[in-house]
Order: structure tokens, then sequence, then C-alpha cells
């Protein structure tokens, strides 16, 4: 099919030449449904192209003209992508403005798979006309498409996903400053204008869940977006019509003190699948430890903490500190010879049967405490970084000791090695509970990451060159000659013997791999033996490789290990601070979820704030107090815009006996008898 440009000559609408050129207009390409209308619109010079008029104008006359407008691709890759799609994408208002009124369809979905998320090369909007207008930072369509006489857009509308505009803002966001300052722009705009136009409607933009029951703060939560979810979190309007979309309000003001108020409906775990349960438990979302660190999820988990947390916490650790004093007894103690033992008629063999119960049983509840947070929050490479491995090692600590169980049971002697190995990672799991201190945190989160980052690294390095030494010398060794000295009781008396057989002593060669092995990490450590074996082909060899391998390994290697350790320690001590605050606010939603509802009600010594809207006394939101401290802004002023709460909000209603009448006014009495002394000195 050609395509059409330039001015084309006045032809009649009616006759031989009025149907072939309907019939021209009407036709549509069979492989992708594209149209002479949107052959048009992809072929925009300076943004025009005449014969689009002349096309509308056809389809007009011969009342074809919807389907003209509202024809869509239908091939695999653009499917559903009209003309106004096009116009939009092509950023002519003009064309935007004349496809609506003639009746372009603006809920028009374009579902191609080029127009979906993580379908590889393509480019996600949302698929409707005012995402892409929105996503592609055209405001002044976005408005028109919201506000236009013929057919206005459905804000409410949502794309296959379940996402609507604001969804798809928060799905394109970067992070980088000029994309997020482009996102807040939109967003805030598209909040207020919707405001305005829908004042009868009770429908709030931002309670609208996806498909995935998120709503687009905690899809931002979600995928990590910590700028348009810090915007949206201390969104704050001064207008008094537009107030009510704010999630933060300055309650007042003096000097660098503030004092806020924060809409926390959605943010505290009261609710189901809460942005803080998201930021929290979200193993894959990225930059997790900072967004702890925005208000007023900061403020609020150290609320949980000082509230609750602390004192539970403390209590676990000392029922743990008993569990790893039980158990520690019980492997001290534990009877030799063939198991299983039976259970002797005396008290001390009874005790012993108590603490081993007493150890089975723990191991039993720290299983299945770390398979709940594992189906809760898969463990992954990346998120062993920020979350810890204090899990893992509980799980292992756990299986260890049911696996020996097991083998105790099975009358296996094997199973003192298991018992052993768990009751090792049992004494190392105490650092757990470091995190209930912000310098012991601090420091065991250093001390995972050297192990999973500097250390590792060193041993894959370290493994190589100890190995292939340690294969060198072994294959230099001279197996022929004889490597075992008997000593007997008549020839020396440093031997041991037992009744009439003495006692052989094997020494070890450096013909034994293991032991080769053994002897290159004391070389390593500095513990090495310079007392080499004479059973060696080539001597010289033998000392050149022993010689190489102490400069590589004592000398380079280990010199590296402490360097990069010491760098490591000054370039996350910010950073390890922000994951401390991370695996404690962890243990809080663990420690909280633990606890039935109403004995979470008796650890709360105040009921939740509530507080309506003043011109909707049935639209109320619970708010938490946040005092903040901007050294950067001065102001020793108290007015009614630092104090906005009376003309404002409301305390809940007293039907409702639960919640607090919350006084926003805190300077109120101040201002009164301000009031009083004016009136009194006026004559």
């Amino acid at each position: 099919m050609g395509e059409y440009r330039g001015n084309p000559q006045p032809l009649g609408a009616s006759g031989f030449d009025g149907v072939l050129i309907f019939s021209t207009i009407s036709q549509h390409d069979e492989t992708n449904g594209k149209t002479a209308l949107l052959k048009a619109l992809l072929n925009l010079k300076d943004g025009k192209n005449d014969t689009i008029d002349f096309f509308l104008d056809i389809a007009e006359k011969t009342g074809d003209l919807e389907n003209l407008i509202n024809a869509s691709y239908t091939d695999l890759w653009y499917k559903g992508q009209t003309a106004l799609h096009i116009a939009i994408e092509r950023r002519s208002f003009d064309h935007v403005k004349l496809l609506v009124q003639k009746g372009a369809d603006v809920q028009a979905k374009a579902n191609g798979k080029f127009f979906q998320r993580n379908a590889g090369l393509g480019f996600y909007f949302g698929e409707l006309p005012l995402s892409l207008a929105a996503c592609t930072n055209q405001p002044n369509i976005v408005s028109f498409l919201m506000k236009n006489p013929y057919r206005s857009a459905d804000l409410t509308e949502k794309d296959s996903q379940g996402n609507t505009v604001l969804h798809t803002l928060v799905v394109i966001a970067d992070n980088t400053t000029e994309n997020t300052d482009m996102i807040v722009r939109m967003y805030d705009e598209i909040l207020i204008q919707h405001h305005k136009l829908e004042k009868k409607r009770k429908v709030h933009l931002e309670d609208i869940e996806n498909n995935r029951g998120l709503t687009p703060l905690k899809l931002a939560a979600k995928l990590g977006k910590i700028g348009l979810f810090r915007h949206m979190l201390h969104r704050e309007f001064t207008d008094e019509e537009t107030r009510p979309l704010s999630r933060k309000f300055t309650e007042w003001v003096y000097g660098p003190v503030h004092s806020s108020l924060y809409d926390i409906s959605s943010i505290d775990t009261n609710k189901d699948n809460s942005v803080l349960e998201i930021v929290v438990f979200g193993s894959e979302i990225p930059n997790r430890p900072e967004m702890l660190q925005i208000e007023p999820l900061l403020s609020l988990l150290n609320d949980k903490w000082d509230r609750f947390a602390s004192k539970l916490f403390l209590m676990n650790f000392l029922v743990y500190l008993t569990y790893l004093m039980i158990f520690t007894m019980v492997a001290c103690h534990r009877k030799d010879g063939q198991p299983p033992f039976p259970v002797e008629d005396v008290p001390l063999d009874y005790l012993r049967c108590i603490g081993e119960l007493i150890s089975v049983f723990g191991a039993v509840w720290f299983l299945y405490k770390t398979i709940n947070i594992y189906k809760r929050n898969p463990p992954t490479l990346k998120a062993l970084f920020t979350d810890g491995f204090c899990e893992i090692l509980f799980f292992l600590q756990a299986a260890l000791l049911l696996i020996g169980t097991i083998l105790y049971g099975c009358g296996r002697r094997e199973y003192v090695g298991l018992l052993v190995l768990s009751l090792a990672l049992a004494w190392m799991n105490i650092l757990y509970y470091s995190r209930g201190s912000k310098q012991m945190g601090m420091y065991n989160v250093m001390m995972q990451r050297m192990i999973l980052g500097d250390i590792l690294h060193f041993l894959c390095f370290y493994s190589v060159f100890l190995f292939g030494f340690s294969a060198a010398i072994v294959a230099l060794i001279d197996d022929s000659s004889p490597a075992i000295k008997i000593h007997t009781n008549s020839s020396q008396a440093q031997g041991r013997t037992f009744g009439l057989e003495p006692f052989k002593c094997k020494k070890p060669t450096y013909n034994d791999i293991r032991f080769t092995i053994l002897e290159l990490f004391k070389f390593t450590i500095g513990m090495g033996d310079l007392e080499f074996t004479d059973h060696v082909q080539y001597k010289e060899v033998f000392y050149i490789l022993l010689i190489l391998y102490i400069v590589l390994t004592y000398i380079l290697l280990l010199n590296m290990l402490i360097a990069l350790m010491g760098n490591t320690v000054e370039r996350i001590s910010k950073e390890s601070e922000n994951i401390w605050n991370l695996q404690r606010a962890f243990t809080i939603l663990d420690l909280e979820r633990t606890l039935p509802r109403s004995l979470m009600r008796k650890l709360y010594p105040e009921e939740p704030k509530t507080l309506c809207f003043r011109h909707k006394p049935n639209e109320c939101r619970q708010f938490f107090r946040v005092e903040e401290i901007n050294w950067k802004q001065w102001r020793s002023d108290v007015n009614r815009e630092e104090d906005p709460g009376n003309h404002m909000m409301l305390p809940q209603p007293e039907e409702q006996p639960r919640a607090t009448v919350w006084n926003l006014n805190p300077f109120e009495r101040l201002r009164a008898r301000r009031r009083q002394l004016q009136q009194s000195s006026v004559p």
C-alpha cells in the first residue's frame, strides 16, 4: 500500500473517484492491520501531514470514520496500537485533539508484545493512551485527555496487568534525578486534576490495586523506586483544596524542629501486605536498607522496638542462652560406647535424658522457624549480603542435630561428629542476638560482609595455590623409599607398648596428599616445619616449589587480604548501619508476627491516633507523629500555617471509643491568650 504525502487535489466524494478513494483508505495490511491513516501518522514532517485531514474527511463523509480512527494493529508485537497511540508517541498535540474530537477511543489498549513488561525489547507504558502520554512526559496531552469535552479518559481504567496510570509511572521510574523529577511532577499533576474533576466520586486513585494486590505506593516499595517512594511518603500540599491528597502534615515548626504527622494507613503492619512488610521481607528489592531510613518507616520501627520488641528480644536471648547451656552440658557429658543407651534409674541419668529431649525439641523448633522464614522470604545469593546468613546457620544447627538423633537411634557412633558440629554452630548463633545492640550489630554485619566478600575471594585463589603446589610436591616424592619406622620397647624407651605387642609409629610423609596440604597450610600461617624430607628426587625443585608457595600465599595473598579487609571496613561503615537497621527490622516484624492480636493491644500503651478531615468527617486516616530536626531551615515563628490542625482536620468522632482524641494544636492555648490580650487592648 502506498503512503500519502503532500497536499492532495480535491476529489469528489461521490462517483467512481469517491468509491476508489474510500476503498483505498479503508484497506489495511493483512499481515499487521496497518491502515493508510496509521501510515500517515507515522510519517509526520515537522508534526504535520495534510493527508490525515483528507483521510478523516473522506471517512466522515462515507460514514466509516469510527472504524478508520480506531483501527489498530493486529500483529503480535504491536497489537492494539491505534492512531491515537501513534499521535501521542509522535508528540503531536494537534493530531491528538483532532482524533479525540472525531471520536477516537481514549481507552484503547495497545497490548502487543512490544508494550509488555519483561518482554525483552520494547517499551512498557501501561497500554492506555493516557498512560503513554504520562510516561513520555507530555502534560498538555495528559490534561487534554482528562478534561476534554468529547470523551475524557477514565483514570481508574487498568491495563492487562491491572496497572493504572499511577502504577505505570511507578514502573518506569529508574531512581535517577532527572527521571524522578519528571515522574514526581506528572504523578502529582494527575492526582490534583483527578481530585478537582472527580469531587463527587469517592474513588481514591492511590487505593486501587493491580493484579498482584499492590497499590502505587506498595508497587514503588516492591520495585525499590526509592526516589518516588520518598516523595509519595513526604507529599504535602499547602493548597486548601488539594491538602487532603497529602500524606504528610506539618503540625508545628519551631526553629529547626519540625513536628509532622505521617499517614500510615497502608504502611503499618495492622493491614495485610503492608508497605513495611514488603520492604523488610522483600529480599529481591534493591535499596532496601536505604528505604528503611525514610520517615515514617524509621521512626515507626524505632517505636515498635522501644515498645515491645526489645523486651521480647531480650527474653528470647535468655531462653536461647539457657537452651545452649543445656545442650552443651548434654554434649559434654554424653555416654561412651555403643548407642542407644538405656536410661538408668539414677537422678543424673534422668537429668541427662531431659536435657537430650530439650535439645532435640529445640532443634525441631529452630528447623520449623527457619523453614517458615524461607517460605516467606526465599533466600538468594544477593540477599545474603543484606539479610546475613544467621537463618542458614540455625537451619544447619537444627538439621545436624536431628540427623545425629536419627543416627543415635540407629545405633551409629557417627552421631558424635554431627553432635559436636551442631554444638559449634549453636555457639556461633549467639552472634544473631548481637543485632539488639547497634555497635555489636554493625560489627557483626561487617564480619558477615567480609566473610562473603574478601575472605571468600581469598579462599578461591588460595585453594588453587594450595592444591596445585600440594599435587606438585606429592608427584615429586619417591614412593620406593621406606617411610615406616618401627620403634620397640627394647630399642628405645620412648615407645609405647601394650603387653607384648610393639606399638608401630607411622611417620607421615609428603607422598600423602592430605599431609602435604596440611603442612603447606601451616606454612601459610607461619607455623610450617622446615625439616624437609630426604625422599625427594630433586631437592632443588622441592625448595623452589616451597619458596614460591610461601611468597605467593604467606607474603602476597595474606597481605592483600588484610589490605582489602581494612578497605572494606572503611567503605561499608555507613552501609553497615543501614544493613543492621534492616536486620533489626526483620527481627521486629518477626517477633510481632508471633504475638496474638490481643497481646499486641496490651503491649501498646496508647491507642492508634486516628484523624478525620473537616470537610469529609467519614474519611479518617491513621497518623504517626515524627519530630525531625533540620538545621538548614531556621524558623522561629509559630503561626496558623505552621500549625494547620484545627482548620483542616478533626479528631475521630467520640462514638468510636477506641480512638484517642489527638489535639493537633499544641499552641492553641498560647494563641488564645494572645487573642484575649489583643482584644482587651483594643479601645
